[in-house]
């Protein structure tokens, strides 16, 4: 296996390839840094022009887009709170408070380096798994799918402390909104009066940049000013105190990272879900969890370590057999056609130093592309001095304009303004954003494995025990549900010992 690894790592250090390789990842920062755009729209762009090219070069180009969009996404979701890429949307919740406390340069170096020690890890993890690809896709079937779904609503869900109410009030308008579209089960639409372009639902990139950018550039304008008050910190942030943060929470680069592979390799669940996950499990790993959502530059690093390790693992499904689990990966697999490189489990046996070499290329545009951040953490950081009556409503045209680009379609315009506006009255009366993201990215995924799991069992519930996966699955999600009131007891006898020994 060892001389597989060194022979991806030999074709991919030719001049040629290192080029491609090195335009990719410029191309993805700048991709990634454009709300709306991301990777699948470079990727495609891309793609009739790698015709020409050998399958390893265009592999290598195609690796250092894919290793570099979530780096250009961080940033501006850091210094404006919009997301280049729908995972970075994770990134917002806490990366765009530091910004205003005038530690973009903090939050920057932290994303950055996470992002590179995610990619690391995550290459680590796929370089073990590859060998055993076939027999852990097919470990989750729609039981699996279905609990899972359910396991992520239900830790944010438990995550969102002191709005539960709230919290669970958000979450089902998500649903709600989730279930707009052709029914998959049935075979009609539902809720669309009409309107053809929610036969597809409600697209989630449109929502989540109304949701964000345009909702945070609304408030802006609102309140007026810059987006940092403090004009000294910006100026004086130093480029590595990020890096430095990064190294000091090991557990949770790690703890995210895994939270990527793991959810990376399963079809259909894609990088929100990780990200928003690993931010999820940290929030509720933390002794401080009212800090989460101001600032704390964890909920920075969590969901930046699961995007990139993601990355990598996603290729598994892509790669042994054919299934894409997001429109990146989709786009990506024509490529693959494209170049006569035919996804399934023969590639994986004919393929080796292609499939390897892609590897490498991921985690060396991730790197690279982390140290690019880093140099220009002092130069971008100065973006948040500028007045709201300025940069707001170029962050807005820009939003839109993404949001349009996507497929070319004016009602995703339409969607994203909608949802800025409701993001704007969710800012205003302090009602979590981050229930309605994971409602909007689980709930149809939920609802069609539901049926297919029901038809599985005939009808019976207990298609959800019988299986090892979904048991553990099963078991998670009700211990999360008891947890809460477990702690309340805890403090309860906790409190009622205090003062028992304090009697006299």
């Amino acid at each position: 296996m060892m001389h597989v690894w060194l022979s991806g790592i030999e074709g991919l250090l030719q001049l040629k390839e290192l080029t491609f390789l090195a335009l990719g990842m410029i191309i993805g920062l700048i991709f990634g840094a454009i709300p709306g755009i991301g990777g699948s729209t470079a990727l495609a762009l891309l793609m009739p022009l790698t015709y020409g090219l050998e399958p390893f070069t265009a592999l290598a180009l195609s690796g250092g887009v894919m290793g570099a969009v979530p780096m250009g996404g961080s940033i501006t979701a850091i210094l404006l709170n919009a997301p280049g890429t729908a995972p970075n949307a994770a990134t917002c919740l806490d990366g765009y408070p530091l910004a205003q406390q005038g530690k973009a340069g903090l939050a920057i170096g932290a994303a950055a380096s996470a992002n590179s020690l995610g990619g690391i890890i995550g290459t680590i993890s796929v370089l073990a798994v590859l060998p055993i690809a076939k027999e852990l896709v097919l470990l989750f079937g729609p039981p699996e799918f279905f609990l899972l779904a359910i396991l992520g609503l239900v830790v944010v869900a438990t995550t969102s402390r002191g709005k539960m109410l709230r919290g669970l009030v958000t979450g089902g308008f998500g649903l709600m909104v989730a279930f707009i579209g052709y029914n998959d089960v049935v075979g009609d639409v539902r809720f669309t009066y009409g309107i053809e372009y929610l036969w597809d639902g409600v697209h989630l990139v449109p929502a989540l940049i109304g949701l964000f950018a345009v909702a945070e550039m609304m408030n802006l304008m609102v309140k007026g000013g810059p987006v940092a008050k403090d004009a000294g910190t910006v100026k004086v942030t130093r480029m590595m105190s990020g890096v430095i943060e990064t190294f000091r929470h090991p557990g949770t680069v790690l703890r995210g990272s895994i939270v990527g592979t793991v959810v990376g390799a399963i079809p259909g669940v894609g990088g929100v879900v990780a990200s928003f996950l690993s931010y999820s499990l940290t929030v509720q790993a933390s002794k401080d969890q009212e800090s989460f959502g101001k600032g704390n530059i964890k909920g920075v690093i969590a969901p930046e370590a699961a995007i990139n390790a993601k990355d990598g693992s996603a290729l598994i499904p892509t790669l042994a057999f054919g299934i894409p689990g997001s429109a990146e990966m989709a786009v990506f697999l024509g490529i693959l056609v494209l170049h006569g490189l035919q996804p399934g489990p023969l590639m994986l046996v004919q393929n080796q130093t292609e499939i390897y070499g892609l590897v490498w290329a991921l985690t060396a545009s991730c790197i690279l592309a982390s140290c690019i951040g880093l140099v220009l953490v002092r130069p971008l950081a100065m973006i948040t001095l500028i007045e709201s009556e300025v940069l707001a409503p170029v962050v807005i045209c820009i939003a839109l304009i993404g949001s349009y680009a996507i497929d070319g379609q004016i009602g995703n315009v339409v969607v994203s303004a909608v949802f800025g506006v409701l993001g704007c009255l969710m800012l205003r009366f302090d009602y979590p954003r981050l229930t309605v993201v994971v409602a909007l990215v689980l709930g149809g995924m939920a609802e069609r494995n539901f049926h297919q799991s029901m038809i599985m069992g005939d009808g019976s519930w207990l298609i959800f025990a019988t299986r090892w996966v979904s048991g553990i699955l099963l078991a998670s999600i009700i211990i999360l549900l008891g947890s809460p009131v477990l702690r309340a007891l805890i403090r309860r006898i906790r409190k009622q010992t205090v003062v028992a020994a304090g009697a006299p």
